[in-house]
C-alpha cells in the first residue's frame, strides 16, 4: 500500500512538472511571436523564435507572403519553430497568420504589414504649418450672465464638454468660427440642433442660446478653436506620388491634448531667425518665419498620432533631394546614427546622435526609440532637441530609419524617435469613421 501510494505521488510530481513546462513553453512562445510585423515588399526576413512547439500557421490572405520558400496552403503549413523561420514577401498588401500549436492550440495571430521597397528623400528643413479643422473644436465651457442677474450654461446643460468637436448646426455644416456665431446669433435665442463628435462617436443635442447682459448678443458658453498654426520639420519626400509626412507626430490641441481632425492646410517655407537653447526643465524652440510671399509648397490632408501627410506641388519645392532607401524596425540598431536638421536660415545640416534604445513594439507610435544628440555644434548651438526639430529625419548605416519626435524636458540632449514605418504605413489609412450617433443632452 505504501509502494502504491509513493508512485502516485511520483507521478503527480511528474504531471504538475510536466504540466509547469509546457505551460511555461507556451508563455515563452507567445511572447516571442510579436502582433505585429512591417516588412519591405520583395524581400525575405529571417525570424528565430527558438521555440520547441510544432505549429499550424493559417493566413488569410495567401498572396502576399510565403513561409521557408513556400505558399501558405489553405489548411495551413506544419512548422517546427525550434528551426529558423523565412518570411518572404510577395507584393504589397495585409496577412495575419493565425498560429496555433499542434495544429490544435490557439497561440496568437500576428499581422503583417508589406510596404513597398523604395527609395524616399530625407528632407530636414522647417515648414510653415497651417491646419484648419474639419469642425469646431469646444476648448471650454462657460456661463453666460443674463440680464435677470441669473447665470446660465445652455451648451454644458446639452451635455457638451471640451473636447468635443461641433460640425453641424441646424443642419448646416460649419467650416469655421464665424459660421457658428452667425448661426447663434440668427437663433434670436431659437432652438439650435447641435451635432458634434466624441471619441469617433456622433451625438446630437437641443439647446437655445441666452442673451448676454454685456453685449446684448446670444451666446451659448463656450470657447472654441477652428484652426492653428506652427513650425516643424519635413520628414520625407516620396518621388513617386508627390507625398510627404512630416513631423513624426500629431498636432494636438494645447488646451484639450486633443488631436486635430484636418479639413484642408498647407505647408509653406520657413525660414530660422533664432533658436531658445533648451535646458534641463525647460524646452527650447527653434523661432521662424513663414514665408507668406512665397506660394505654399503643398497641402495637408491628414493629421494623425504618427504626423501629417499632404501632397508636395512640385519636387523643385523639396531642399534636400537625396533619396535613402527604407530601413524597418527589425534593421534599427542601438549605436551611431545622425540626424538632418535645419536650425539656421533654411540651411540643412547633419548632426550626429546615439540611438540608445529600440523599442520592439507592435503598435504604431512616436516613441519606438531613445536617441542623445552627440554632436558638439548642435548642443552648443540648441541644447539638444528642441521644439521645431520634430520631423527630423534620422539616418543609419545609409538608411532612412526614422524621425525625431520628442524632448525629454529634464534631459534635452536625449529624446525619443519614431521608425519611419510608422509614418509610411498611416500615410494611405483613412481615419476612423464615426461609428453611431447618439442622442445627449
Amino acid at each position: 500500500m505504501h509502494y502504491l501510494k509513493s508512485n502516485k505521488k511520483k507521478l503527480f510530481v511528474l504531471l504538475f512538472v510536466c504540466f509547469c513546462v509546457a505551460t511555461l513553453s507556451y508563455l515563452q512562445t507567445f511572447s516571442v511571436i510579436p502582433e505585429r510585423l512591417t516588412l519591405l515588399e520583395g524581400e525575405e526576413y529571417i525570424y528565430n523564435f527558438k521555440s520547441l512547439y510544432f505549429v499550424n500557421i493559417k493566413a488569410d490572405n495567401n498572396e502576399v507572403l510565403k513561409l521557408n520558400n513556400s505558399s501558405i496552403k489553405a489548411n495551413g503549413n506544419y512548422l517546427e519553430l525550434i528551426s529558423p523561420l523565412a518570411f518572404k514577401t510577395q507584393k504589397k498588401g495585409t496577412v495575419k497568420l493565425n498560429f496555433k500549436a499542434f495544429g490544435v492550440i490557439p497561440l496568437k495571430t500576428m499581422q503583417v504589414d508589406i510596404i513597398p521597397s523604395k527609395k524616399l528623400a530625407a528632407c530636414g528643413n522647417t515648414v510653415g504649418v497651417k491646419i484648419r479643422m474639419d469642425g469646431i473644436l469646444v476648448i471650454g465651457v462657460s456661463e453666460v450672465d443674463t440680464a435677470n442677474g441669473v447665470r446660465l450654461a445652455p451648451a454644458k446643460d446639452g451635455g457638451i464638454k471640451a473636447g468635443d468637436i461641433i460640425y453641424e448646426i441646424n443642419n448646416k455644416k460649419l467650416t469655421d468660427i464665424r459660421d457658428m456665431i452667425k448661426q447663434i446669433d440668427n437663433s434670436k435665442g431659437g432652438k439650435l440642433d447641435i451635432k458634434y463628435k466624441r471619441n469617433n462617436t456622433v451625438y446630437s443635442t437641443t439647446i437655445y442660446p441666452t442673451q448676454g447682459v454685456n453685449d446684448r448678443k446670444y451666446h451659448i458658453g463656450l470657447w472654441v478653436r477652428d484652426s492653428t498654426a506652427g513650425i516643424g520639420t519635413l520628414t520625407f519626400y516620396d518621388p513617386e506620388t508627390g507625398s510627404f509626412g512630416a513631423l513624426g507626430h500629431g498636432i494636438t490641441d494645447i488646451d484639450t491634448g486633443m488631436l486635430m481632425p484636418v479639413n484642408s492646410g498647407e505647408v509653406l517655407e520657413s525660414n530660422i531667425i533664432a533658436v531658445k537653447k533648451g535646458e534641463q526643465g525647460t524646452p527650447g524652440e527653434l523661432k521662424g518665419i513663414f514665408m507668406e510671399n512665397k506660394p505654399p509648397m503643398g497641402n495637408i490632408y491628414k493629421n494623425d498620432e504618427c504626423g501629417i501627410y499632404g501632397k508636395v506641388y512640385g519636387q523643385n519645392r523639396i531642399f534636400n533631394q537625396r533619396l535613402y532607401p527604407i530601413g524597418i524596425r527589425g534593421q534599427v540598431k542601438v549605436g551611431p546614427a545622425t540626424i538632418l536638421s535645419n536650425i539656421e536660415g533654411n540651411e540643412i545640416q547633419e548632426f550626429s546622435i546615439n540611438i540608445e534604445k529600440v523599442a520592439r513594439q507592435s503598435f504604431s507610435g512616436p516613441k519606438g526609440m531613445v536617441i542623445k544628440v552627440t554632436d558638439k555644434k548642435l548642443l552648443n548651438s540648441t541644447g539638444g532637441i528642441v521644439q521645431g526639430m520634430s520631423g527630423s529625419p534620422i539616418i543609419q548605416n545609409g538608411k532612412l530609419i526614422g524621425a525625431v519626435t520628442h524632448v525629454l524636458v529634464n534631459d534635452p540632449t536625449r529624446g525619443y524617435g519614431i521608425f519611419i514605418e510608422w509614418m509610411l504605413k498611416n500615410i494611405n489609412e483613412k481615419a476612423a469613421a464615426p461609428i453611431g450617433e447618439t442622442k445627449a443632452g
